[in-house]
């Protein structure tokens, strides 16, 4: 690395390494020698006298210096005992690669915790590891082979699965590794103390994680945020998407805003882009190698905007039909290069985008490059020619070659942002995929991946733009003790929020014999609801009556409620909805408060239509949640009807937001429905669903003194 004080500078990039075991650490040498690793190295072993030629050291006592970086590849319980010395020495930061820690079960578990105390505040990588690649440095921490080659920059992945980061090493996509990290247990260094630590070599330019886990989102929130102010871009592969764990859910909110949509939403809130499959992953580390974050600022509603050439119709609508389906845009030609291309492609070929631009001028370089160069020059954020080359074992590749050399010389010649997408994989060959990467192309394998990458780069570049006014999650809430969870009754639930400012429908509690009086005092139509605070979800339970017009209706209705509470809720209905929306809060004991907003109604798990967001959330954040829905268009106005209030359904959020904020007693908040009434006419919750913590009563025995 580069001058800097980060604590683990000296273990990413050593002047001197200690490797301690036997035919394990043999290979961290000679892997170490094969990358070029000109510092020093010492064996450390009780019983040889040599490891690959060089001479052991007794323990870690004897040796020269405390050592930058050291590999332990000794037992479990061994490591631990290891761990102490090098701590004590002043060792810069050790890899752990044994197993039989906290993935072994309790036992291992608590030997990761002596692995911890023994650690200090010396930084450590694993246990359960392969080690760390330094490509930049030459330095290979590294326990098994790999397939990387040096490099004067690249990217940084940190990945928690040892296979999954040697098969990266592996990968024949000319992508530019300048860091591998593989993070195992990450039992005392974890992947944000990681990304910072990579954030302060200017060398690395983009970091791209693999995660099966997350756990502490708020420190990755503020190490990704850290990146995305710094211009660095993060991409992450998550595994473990599905449901990570069982859960009692009292509200719809908790059924619907499981692990995965909160690791989205940190995503979403800190530039992460989050790619659903491992070539994806490469792809769009490449592309941001290349090229950096797109902006998409010249698209009205803030797409990326590409060009697409290739000599094939059918290629040309199959990039358009891509790139559709992943949010990209492909638009008309500017005047002045629709002419240019005119002039040199003539009658026969029809001037779009994405452009087919025949085979009428295959082979000749010197048309091929006007053709690209007046496509280059319409001021997309980044310019697509889609091309494979042919089998080098059985074709000849010479106009293909001429091809990219046209591309080429007008990327030259116009500086604009530029990749070659192979629609198979196999269609950029790794040299050729050098070749680019050496022209400042981004040579892009596969045209679904390239396409999906293009997107991430985007979504990147759209989050950098507002990475201002980004507010970094709560993270958990310290909640107070208790021994027991209580509902609120929907009166009281609503009596609670109306105090932070959301609107509530004119309403009164009312024994049986006085329903039908106080619905008369309100006015009708009314709604009677059974009031019971064990009553989670009424309307399954026959609790809820609407649309009420005269008194012997409520009367009926309180009748048939008659065995579900002694008291009930008469509300005046609310008129003219134009939208149900469903706000509901829930507190997760890693990510803190999370917001979801979807469809409302009865069916809400049914249709699940939702987006989830972490609290603190800007009025803008919401407001784009809601446009994602697919109910979004009723909120626009849909067919004729009015538009919605969306400025006072978002006031409403916020409300809930602001009385969830005040008070960490709150384990659940559901409103379903909040109605959106047309535009300027406000937004009234119908219903309110709160479960919290109860306080601990004095006289209880568990209660502190």
């Amino acid at each position: 690395m580069t001058a800097g004080a980060h604590p683990l500078k000296r273990l990413l990039a050593p002047r001197h390494i200690a490797v301690y075991g036997g035919a394990t650490a043999a290979r961290v040498v000679r892997q170490c020698r094969a990358v070029g690793y000109e510092g020093e190295l010492w064996p450390v072993h009780p019983r040889r006298d040599h490891i690959e030629g060089l001479p052991c050291h007794l323990s870690t006592g004897e040796l020269p210096a405390a050592p930058d970086a050291a590999f332990l590849a000794v037992p479990a319980r061994a490591t631990v005992d290891v761990l102490a010395a090098l701590a004590r020495r002043g060792a810069g930061g050790a890899v752990c690669h044994a197993s039989g820690f906290a993935e072994d079960g309790p036992g291992g578990a608590a030997l990761e915790d002596a692995l911890r105390t023994a650690a200090g505040d010396m930084p450590v990588i694993g246990p359960n590891c392969l080690g760390v690649l330094n490509y930049l440095d030459g330095t290979a921490l590294w326990a098994d082979q790999h397939g990387g080659a040096r490099t004067d920059s690249g990217v940084a992945v940190i990945t928690q699965s040892g296979n999954i980061g040697q098969n990266l090493t592996m990968q024949r996509r000319a992508l530019p590794l300048a860091y591998l990290i593989t993070a195992g247990n990450s039992a005392v260094t974890d992947t944000p103390q990681l990304i910072e630590a990579l954030l302060e070599d200017p060398r690395v330019t983009a970091i791209g994680l693999h995660l099966e886990g997350i756990a502490d989102p708020a420190a990755l929130a503020r190490a990704a945020l850290s990146a995305l102010r710094r211009g660095v871009p993060v991409v992450a592969l998550k595994t473990g998407t599905s449901t990570l764990g069982a859960q009692t859910a009292m509200s719809h909110t908790s059924s619907l805003a499981g692990p995965d949509e909160l690791c989205e939403a940190l995503f979403r809130r800190t530039g992460v882009a989050r790619v659903p499959e491992i070539g994806t992953f490469v792809e769009t580390l490449k592309l941001l190698h290349v090229h950096g974050p797109l902006t998409g600022g010249q698209d009205p509603a803030g797409r990326a905007r590409i060009t697409s050439a290739s000599c094939s119709g059918g290629e040309a609508a199959l990039l358009a039909d891509t790139a559709q389906r992943h949010g990209l845009e492909l638009p008309p030609l500017p005047q002045r290069s629709a002419a240019r291309l005119r002039e040199v492609l003539g009658d026969q070929v029809h001037i779009r985008n994405p452009l087919d631009y025949h085979t009428y001028i295959w082979g000749d370089f010197a048309a091929q490059r006007e053709c690209f160069t007046a496509l280059l020059g319409a001021g997309c954020d980044l310019n697509v020619l889609l091309l494979d080359m042919p089998r080098a074992d059985r074709c000849e590749a010479d106009a293909w070659t001429t091809t990219l050399d046209a591309y080429a010389a007008a990327q030259r010649r116009t500086g604009a942002p530029a990749c070659v997408v192979g629609s198979l994989p196999e269609g950029v060959p790794e040299p050729v995929a050098q070749q680019l990467l050496s022209q400042g192309i981004a040579p892009l394998q596969g045209l679904a991946d390239g396409v999906r990458a293009i997107a991430a780069a985007h979504r990147i570049g759209a989050a950098r733009r507002t990475v201002d006014q980004a507010l970094p999650p709560a993270g958990p809430v310290r909640q107070p003790r208790t021994g027991r969870v209580e509902l609120l009754d929907e009166y009281a639930g609503k009596q609670e929020l109306a105090g932070y400012g959301l609107p509530v429908p004119d309403s009164a509690v009312a024994a049986p014999r006085e329903a039908a009086r106080v619905a008369r005092t309100l006015g009708f139509p009314v709604a009677a609801k059974a009031l019971a605070a064990d009553l989670a979800h009424k309307s399954e339970a026959g609790g809820v009556h609407l649309g009420l017009t005269d008194q012997t209706a409520v009367e009926e209705a309180v009748s048939a409620m008659a065995g579900l509470a002694d008291s009930f809720l008469i509300e005046r209905m609310v008129p003219d909805a134009v939208a149900e929306l469903l706000v509901g809060v829930h507190h997760d004991p890693a990510f803190g408060p999370a917001l979801t907003l979807g469809a409302g109604g009865v069916l809400v798990e049914l249709v699940r239509d939702t987006a989830t967001l972490l609290l603190p959330a800007t009025d803008e954040e919401i407001a784009a949640a809601l446009a994602t829905l697919r109910a979004g268009p009723l909120l626009r106005g849909f067919r004729g009807r009015p538009a919605g209030d969306v400025p006072a359904a978002v006031a409403a959020v916020q409300s809930v937001a602001g009385y969830v904020r005040d008070h960490p007693e709150v384990t659940e908040l559901d409103v379903n429905p909040l109605l959106v009434l047309p535009e300027g006419q406000g937004a009234i919750a119908a219903d309110v669903l709160i479960s919290r913590l109860a306080p601990q009563r004095a006289d209880r025995p568990d209660a502190p003194e």
